[in-house]
């Protein structure tokens, strides 16, 4: 398999989500601004969007993909497909217990994670209506990373990666159509993820049956697969809860820091995730099942340049995806959200959050690339142990930052206290890949970094120079700004990577695997 093309067909799909959740992201701007409904609503889903990467994509999908690629190599498909029912049932009633459970204690549940809200009677109880409505979104979402699993075990990645458009059309429909017909506008986006939700599962049902791999549901938690799944997603767990916690503290603290705080850390945080899904998840979703299969069959060497070709082609197109968020961080915001209610103070507050989101972006993308190493071969509480420390770390920054910056600016140290962290995690991630012998450094990683900050100088000049001044961006049409910003990007990728192919470093060149 060419993992390139694989990683490329995953990214476009992406993409597309991306495309359409900028879409689903300015309506949000136009129709709520970074004020009341949308301070609730991003508190309302960003839970079930916690319990999500802890059921879905985190603790689950961690130890599940393993052992199904393991069941695969050594059983058949039989086998594989009787483990996925077995799973499928003992994952079906832990949902339902979840959601019915985060139904019944969404007050509490929004206490103790925007503990600033009860400040706000109106705002408290909102944020709870809509995260009584959001909840179902685990169930919905957890079943359809289960499918995801078997597609992508099966060498099938486009429709999986396809299915968030779905979750972003349904909310630019609920926005666009429901929201000015509810008596509170602002439950069309709890509508929305609910609906979604349920679209997307639907979605994955026919590419199932199309490989023969849908499974029919059996409870039989004793089963020996089940309980190895069980078994690994108990540090996985424990891993993935570390992050969100880290995550729930800065929503809490972000919530106190008066209203928009929250709205501002949400769109820079959207727009922050745009390189970190295109790039990291799509090749950390090809490279394990890869990674599985050199360590089933006991190829280390394999194994190691996979890793290795991995961390190069991220860190080649991570790190001027960051320098280009940070230096266009106006221009992107100013186009993308400074419509109807979302004011031009909400530009300046957001961009300050994505500058700082933009400092730790290759080191996020650095962890979806050596976590999966770890996973690969079943060792789960290694990333847990640096997770841990990660959140310490987080935290600590935290303190940092709240007692150094200034007023409006608070919000900024919370993001950036994530960036620093997240290098921390990668850095020591790779280093005890390192010393555990299953990988090692290919040669000519110190010309290989070089000619990478060679082009990220020349790309950075030619983007500052082409950018002009900061006020320049607010006296322009919507239409002229969407343009100059298209070409200032066009002009930088092209700088950035003129400049690599004249050092000899050419993307073909990873087409290797």
């Amino acid at each position: 398999m060419n993992l390139l093309r694989a990683a490329a067909s995953v990214s476009a799909m992406t993409l597309a989500s991306r495309v359409t959740g900028f879409i689903r992201d300015t309506l949000i701007a136009i129709f709520f601004g970074a004020g009341f409904v949308t301070d609730a609503f991003t508190v309302a889903f960003r839970i079930p969007n916690l319990l999500r990467r802890l059921f879905a994509e985190g603790a689950f999908s961690q130890a599940f993909v393993p052992i199904l690629g393991e069941y695969k190599a050594k059983h058949g498909d039989e086998k594989t497909r009787e483990l996925a029912g077995k799973v499928l049932g003992v994952l079906a009633v832990a949902l339902f217990v979840a959601t019915l459970a985060g139904i019944l204690a969404a007050p509490l549940i929004v206490y103790a994670t925007a503990s600033g809200f009860t400040q706000d009677a109106d705002k408290f109880a909102l944020t709870v209506t809509m995260l009584r409505i959001c909840f179902p979104y685990i169930l919905f979402i957890s079943l359809v990373s289960f499918c995801a699993g078997l597609l992508n075990t099966y060498g099938s990645f486009k429709a999986p990666a396809f299915t968030p458009v779905l979750l972003n059309l349904s909310f630019i429909g609920f926005i666009v159509l429901a929201a000015p017909r509810l008596a509170q506008p602002g439950l069309a986006l709890a509508f929305a993820v609910f609906v979604g939700g349920a679209l997307q599962l639907a979605f994955q049902i026919p590419f199932l049956k199309r490989i023969g791999m849908f499974p029919r549901p059996r409870w039989d938690p004793k089963d020996e697969g089940v309980l190895r799944i069980l078994k690994l997603m108990a540090p996985a767990a424990l891993g993935v809860s570390v992050a969100q916690i880290s995550l729930v503290i800065n929503t809490n603290i972000a919530s106190f820091l008066g209203t928009g705080a929250v709205s501002w850390l949400y769109f820079a945080d959207r727009l922050m995730e745009f390189p970190s899904a295109l790039l990291g998840v799509a090749l950390g979703t090809v490279l394990l099942p890869s990674l599985v299969r050199h360590h089933a069959s006991d190829d280390t060497a394999g194994y190691s340049r996979l890793l290795d070709w991995g961390l190069r082609l991220s860190l080649v197109l991570a790190l001027p995806a960051a320098l280009g968020l940070a230096l266009l961080a106006l221009p992107l915001i100013s186009t993308l959200f400074w419509h109807g209610e979302f004011t031009r103070a909400d530009v300046f507050q957001t961009r300050s959050a994505l500058v700082a989101y933009a400092v730790g972006l290759g080191g996020l993308i650095t962890i979806k690339i050596l976590a999966p190493g770890f996973y690969a071969r079943q060792n789960i509480r290694t990333p847990v142990k640096v997770a841990i420390a990660t959140l310490v770390v987080t935290q600590l920054l935290n303190l940092v930052f709240i007692s150094m910056l200034d007023g409006r600016m608070k919000h900024a140290g919370l993001a950036l206290s994530i960036s620093l962290a997240a290098w921390f995690n990668a850095g020591w991630l790779w280093w005890l890949m390192v010393r555990s012998g299953h990988y090692t450094p290919q040669p000519g990683w110190a010309a290989f970094l070089l000619k990478i900050g060679v082009a990220l100088y020349l790309m950075g000049g030619a983007v500052w120079y082409a950018m002009g001044s900061e006020n320049s961006w607010f006296e322009i049409p919507a239409a002229l700004r969407a343009g100059k910003l298209a070409l200032v990007i066009a002009l930088g990728a092209l700088t950035y990577f003129a400049a690599l192919r004249l050092m000899g470093v050419r993307l073909r060149d990873f087409t290797r695997h």
